[in-house]
């Protein structure tokens, strides 16, 4: 599958959440450069309950049937120990690790008042968590790789959402939050890990998915229909092309953050001053009211 010149050649990728949508269009991109993949999902319903090797495996076997490397995992990334084995199996199956794609995800919206402790803790640790975790384990590979004198030239990138940056989404306090966190998580990433010649990006992606096809509101949106021959902009496979691009290792760009969504790309930047007020004393409620309005 992978050619001898494909710009993955060589290099070994995780990718959660691979077995379905986005991801799966990620791993499949990823084999035909020529990456070594671990395809790893855990075949749970849109809501993270059940579980099903199902999916990760038949990413693998098209792979594989194509004449690339990959094998299944379906290790749950937001546990810590899970993660742990996720990383240690491509180590251990291809001879280490070079990227590390954080994409699985699920949803479980409500609106806060009916929010259930149960949907937010589950969403905040597919999606926080569930980057964290690998994440952690990957930076610990890559800082003992280092250590030992080796040239490390790796690239992680998240994965956030639109949601959770340029467009809240009422219903989804508990996806919006942890997306949110994923983007500062990738800034902070990428500030810590440049020491140990690691690149850490993100996306914030808008495609039609399984995922999406659920978010009330953007349904229908995502189902229409695209005429035989036209340009799909909501088709997954147009956002893994910046993705391929970011685990490269000709890339040199860390502490990004990109929209993309089918033929457009932006770059994203987080809070900023929008104004200021000073005061030569101390503040009182009074003068606050009078200049904050």
């Amino acid at each position: 599958m992978g050619s001898l010149d494909g710009r993955l050649q060589g290099r070994t990728a995780i990718i959660t959440g691979a077995g379905r949508g986005i991801g799966r269009e990620h791993a499949l991109l990823f084999a035909r450069e020529g990456a070594k993949v671990v395809v790893n999902d855990l075949g749970g319903a849109n809501d993270g309950t059940g579980s099903d090797a199902g999916p990760a495996q038949e990413v693998v076997d098209e792979i594989v049937a194509a004449g690339g490397e990959a094998v299944a995992n379906t290790d749950n990334v937001a546990s810590w120990d899970g993660a742990g084995r996720l990383v240690q199996q491509a180590v251990d199956t291809f001879g280490g690790l070079d990227v590390l794609v954080n994409n699985a995800g699920i949803l479980r919206d409500a609106f806060l008042p009916n929010m259930e402790e149960s949907q937010w803790d589950a969403v905040i640790a597919v999606h926080l968590k569930g980057h964290a975790a690998p994440l952690h384990h990957a930076a610990a590979y890559w800082k003992a790789q280092t250590k030992a004198g080796a040239t490390v030239d790796a690239a992680v990138i998240n994965t956030a959402s639109a949601s959770g940056t340029f467009m809240p989404n009422a219903g989804q306090a508990n996806y919006g939050a942890a997306k949110a966190g994923i983007a500062a998580l990738t800034l902070v990433a990428a500030d810590e890990l440049e020491r140990y010649g690691v690149r850490v990006n993100a996306i914030a992606p808008i495609a039609r998915t399984r995922l999406t096809l659920a978010t009330p509101g953007m349904g229908a949106l995502f189902a229409a229909e695209v005429p035989e021959g036209e340009f799909d902009a909501f088709a997954p496979a147009n956002i893994s092309p910046l993705v391929a691009y970011l685990a490269g290792a000709d890339c040199k760009l860390t502490g990004k953050v990109y929209a993309v969504q089918g033929g457009g790309i932006s770059e994203l930047a987080g809070w900023h001053d929008v104004s200021t007020i000073e005061t030569d004393g101390p503040w009182t409620v009074d003068i606050l009211r009078d200049r904050l309005g």
